[in-house]
C-alpha cells in the first residue's frame, strides 16, 4: 500500500486506499488510449489530489507535457499511430526546462521480462502492468516523486 498517508481514505474499484500527501498537487498527464482506462485513471488519480490531464494518444499526450509541464507522465505503450516509446523519445527530445526530464511510468500489458528490459532500457523510470491494482501505481508514482 501507501507510505504516506492523511486519515482521509478512498475506495475506487473495490479498492480502499489512504490519500497519499505526495499526490496532492502533483500535474500527471496520462496518456493511454483506451476511453475506459483512461477515464478510470484520471478519476482515480484525481481523488488521490493529483492534478490529472489525460490525453487519447502520444500525439495529445506530447501537447500536453508541453503545456502543463507536469511532474511525471503515466503512459500507455501499445497505441495507434505513435506507441509509448515514441512518446518518451518526443519528451526526452524536449530542453530539460521544456519537460524534457520529466519522469515517465509505462503502465501497459507489455508483462514478459523481455518487455520488462526493453520499458527500462528505453528510459522509462518505472513500469506498472496492466491490468494491476490501485496500489501499484500509487507506489510506482510515489517512489518517482520521493526521488
Amino acid at each position: 500500500m501507501c507510505s504516506m498517508r492523511t486519515k482521509e481514505a478512498i475506495g475506487i474499484a473495490g479498492f480502499t486506499l489512504m490519500t497519499p500527501d505526495s499526490l496532492r498537487n502533483v500535474t500527471i498527464v496520462v496518456v493511454e488510449d483506451d476511453d475506459d482506462t483512461r477515464m478510470y485513471l484520471g478519476i482515480f488519480l484525481g481523488k488521490l489530489g493529483a492534478k490529472v490531464v489525460v490525453a487519447e494518444n502520444a500525439f495529445r499526450g506530447l501537447e500536453a507535457v508541453k503545456a502543463y509541464r507536469p511532474n511525471l507522465v503515466v503512459s500507455d505503450i501499445t497505441m495507434p499511430g505513435r506507441d509509448g516509446f515514441g512518446l518518451l523519445r518526443d519528451i526526452r527530445a524536449l530542453r530539460p526546462d521544456a519537460a524534457g526530464s520529466i519522469p515517465v511510468i509505462a503502465m501497459t500489458a507489455l508483462v514478459t521480462q523481455a518487455d520488462r528490459v526493453r520499458i527500462f532500457n528505453a528510459g522509462f523510470h518505472a513500469w506498472v502492468p496492466k491490468p494491476s491494482t490501485p496500489d501499484k501505481l500509487v507506489n510506482a508514482i510515489e517512489t518517482i516523486l520521493s526521488g
